[in-house]
C-alpha cells in the first residue's frame, strides 16, 4: 500500500518527538509554512461558505500542503481523524483499513493500543480554511480572465494592423490557459467576431491568431458550417504551408474539428495543396506533435474514397513506408492504417509494391508493436504479395516473413489474424519446393533464436511446427509442403525427432 512521506522539515514543525501529533497549526500559518496569511483560521475572503468537496475537484492541479495529504490515498482530507499514535488519516479510509483486519498504524505500522478515531476539527478548519482561500482567489482570477476577455474582443472590433495582432495574440495566450475564457468568448459572440477575420485578404499573422484561438473553442454546427467556406480553408492551406510549426498544427486540429461534422463534404480537403502540406507536417520529425496531428487528419482524409486517389497521386505511399521505421507506437498505428486504407485501390497496391521498403518494413513490424498494427501489416503484405505472388513473395519470405507468420499463428490474438497469417504463408510457399522452402524457414530464426547455431533453429523450428493449429494444418496441407516437410526430416540427420512429430500431428490429414 503506498505510503505518503512529507518532507522532513515540515515534518518537524508539526510532530512532536517524531511521533506524529499535530501541535500549533495556526502558527504554522503564521510562520508561512502552509502557506496561509496571517495565521487567521476563516470561511473564505468573501465570507462565503464553500463545499469542501468541491473545492478539492476544482483545485485539483493546485500544490497542497502536504499535512493535508492522507497517508493511506495521497488525497487531500476532507474528514480528518486522529489514531492513538498521533498519526491523522482520512475517516473513510482508515476505517477501511480496520474493515480488512489491520490493528496497526499504516504510516508507522506500531500495534493500536486502542482502535478509536478522535476527529481532528483544528485541522479540519485549516484545511477548509486554505481550500476556501485558495478557491475564492481562483475565482476572483477567473473573474479577471473573463473580464480582460470582454475587453479584447471590444478592442478586436476597433483596430486593424499590428494592434489586431497584440489583441488576438493576447486573447490566444487567455482562452488557452482559461476554459472560462473560453466560454465567455464563446457566450459573447467572439467565434463570429473572430471567423469574420479569416478571409481572401487575411494577412497570415491576422490569421495564424485567429485560428489558434478558434481550435480552443468548442464548434457547433453553425460554427462548422461558417469555417468551411471555400476562403477560410484556402486561407487554412496557405498558413498550414507556410506558418510555423505551432500554426501548422493548430490548422491540422482545426480541420480535423470541421471533418467531424456530419455536414462535412470530402471536397473541401481534396485539394493537392492541403494534402502536401499534410505531408509536409507528417515528414518533419523534428516535431512529434505535428507528426501525430498531421496523420490524425491524413486517416480521417483517407476515409473519404473520393480522396484516396489524390493521395496517392502525390507519393504519400512511399514516403509513410519510409517513415515507418522511426515512428513511436500511436504514431506507427495511424500510418499503418492510413496504408491498408490506400491499399484497397489498385493505384495504391502498385505504390505498395513498387516501394523498395514497403516489404522490409512493414514485415518488421510484425509481433512489434500491438494487434491492431498486426492486422494492418497483414492486410498490407497480403495486398501487395497476391498482386505479384511470384516476386513479392519470394522478397517477403527472405525479409524473415515465415518465421513471422508462425509467431502470429500461435500467439493469442485473434481467429480471423491467425487465419490471415495462414494464407499468407500458403501464398509464399506455392513457389518452393519443400526443401527449399525449409531453408527459407531459417531466415530470421537468428531473431528468435539468439545465435546462429544450427542445431538451435532445427530445435526451435521443431518446437514452432509442432505447435501449429490444427485449423492451421488442413489449410496449409493442401499444398503438400507438410508431406514435404516430413519427408525432407526423414533424409535429414538431426532431425529424425521433427520427423516423428510432424508425422503424429499430421496424421489424421
Amino acid at each position: 500500500m503506498p505510503m505518503y512521506q512529507p518532507l522532513s522539515r515540515k515534518r518537524d514543525a508539526f510532530e512532536e518527538g517524531g511521533g506524529g501529533h499535530v501541535l500549533d497549526l495556526e502558527t504554522a500559518v503564521k510562520d508561512g509554512i502552509l502557506g496561509g496569511g496571517g495565521g487567521v483560521v476563516h470561511g473564505g475572503a468573501t465570507g462565503v461558505k464553500f463545499n469542501l468537496k468541491k473545492m478539492i475537484e476544482e483545485l485539483d492541479s493546485v500544490d497542497i500542503p502536504s499535512v493535508f495529504i492522507c497517508p493511506i490515498s495521497l488525497e487531500p482530507m476532507q474528514d480528518p481523524v486522529t489514531l492513538c499514535t498521533g498519526q491523522t488519516y482520512e475517516k473513510s479510509n482508515i476505517l477501511k483499513w480496520f474493515s480488512l483486519g489491520h490493528f496497526t498504524c499504516p504510516t508507522t505500522m506500531q500495534e493500536l493500543w486502542d482502535d478509536s478515531v478522535t476527529p481532528n476539527t483544528t485541522l479540519y478548519q485549516l484545511i477548509y480554511s486554505w481550500f476556501s482561500q485558495s478557491y475564492s482567489a481562483m475565482k476572483k482570477r477567473s473573474e479577471d480572465v473573463q473580464g480582460r476577455a470582454l475587453e479584447l474582443l471590444e478592442t478586436l472590433k476597433k483596430v486593424k494592423g499590428q494592434a489586431r495582432v497584440q489583441a488576438l495574440k493576447e486573447l490566444k495566450q487567455i482562452v488557452t490557459a482559461h476554459n472560462s475564457a473560453k466560454t465567455t468568448v464563446v457566450n459573447n459572440g467572439g467565434f463570429g467576431l473572430i471567423s469574420s477575420l479569416l478571409g481572401p485578404f487575411t494577412t497570415h499573422a491576422v490569421g495564424s491568431e485567429a485560428i489558434g484561438i478558434l481550435v480552443n473553442l468548442d464548434l457547433n454546427s453553425d460554427s462548422r458550417t461558417n469555417l468551411m467556406q471555400p476562403t477560410k480553408i484556402s486561407l487554412m492551406v496557405d498558413i498550414l504551408n507556410e506558418g510555423s510549426i505551432d500554426t501548422k498544427i493548430n490548422c491540422t486540429k482545426l480541420m480535423e474539428k470541421l471533418m467531424e461534422g456530419k455536414d462535412f463534404k470530402s471536397e473541401i480537403v481534396s485539394s493537392l495543396s492541403l494534402l502536401v502540406g499534410l505531408m509536409r507536417l507528417v515528414k518533419d520529425k523534428r516535431h512529434p506533435n505535428g507528426v501525430l496531428a498531421g496523420l490524425r487528419l491524413l486517416k480521417m482524409i483517407c476515409s473519404h474514397e473520393a480522396v484516396k486517389h489524390s493521395v496517392v497521386s502525390i507519393g504519400a505511399v512511399p514516403q509513410l513506408v519510409e517513415l515507418l521505421p522511426n515512428l513511436n507506437a500511436e504514431c506507427l498505428e495511424l500510418a499503418l492504417y492510413i496504408l491498408e486504407l490506400l491499399s484497397t485501390l489498385p493505384e495504391g497496391r502498385l505504390a505498395l509494391k513498387d516501394c523498395p521498403r514497403t516489404i522490409p518494413n512493414v514485415v518488421k513490424l510484425l509481433m512489434k508493436v500491438s494487434e491492431n498494427c498486426n492486422q494492418f501489416a497483414l492486410s498490407i503484405l497480403w495486398a501487395v504479395c497476391k498482386l505479384a505472388p511470384e516476386e513479392c513473395a519470394a522478397l517477403a519470405v527472405d525479409a524473415g516473413l515465415a518465421a513471422k507468420l508462425l509467431m502470429v499463428i500461435q500467439s493469442g490474438c485473434n481467429p480471423v489474424l491467425k487465419q490471415r497469417a495462414a494464407e499468407l504463408l500458403k501464398l509464399c510457399s506455392l513457389n518452393y519446393t519443400a526443401t527449399v522452402f525449409i531453408s527459407k524457414l531459417d531466415t530470421g530464426t537468428e531473431e528468435l533464436a539468439g545465435n546462429n547455431s544450427r542445431q538451435r533453429k532445427i530445435e526451435l523450428w521443431r518446437k514452432k511446427l509442432f505447435m501449429l493449429p490444427k485449423s492451421f494444418s488442413y489449410a496449409y496441407s493442401e499444398t503438400g509442403v507438410i508431406s514435404g516437410f516430413i519427408e525432407e526430416a526423414a533424409k535429414m540427420r538431426h532431425r529424425l525427432k521433427l520427423m516423428s512429430l510432424l508425422a503424429n500431428r499430421f496424421e489424421t490429414l
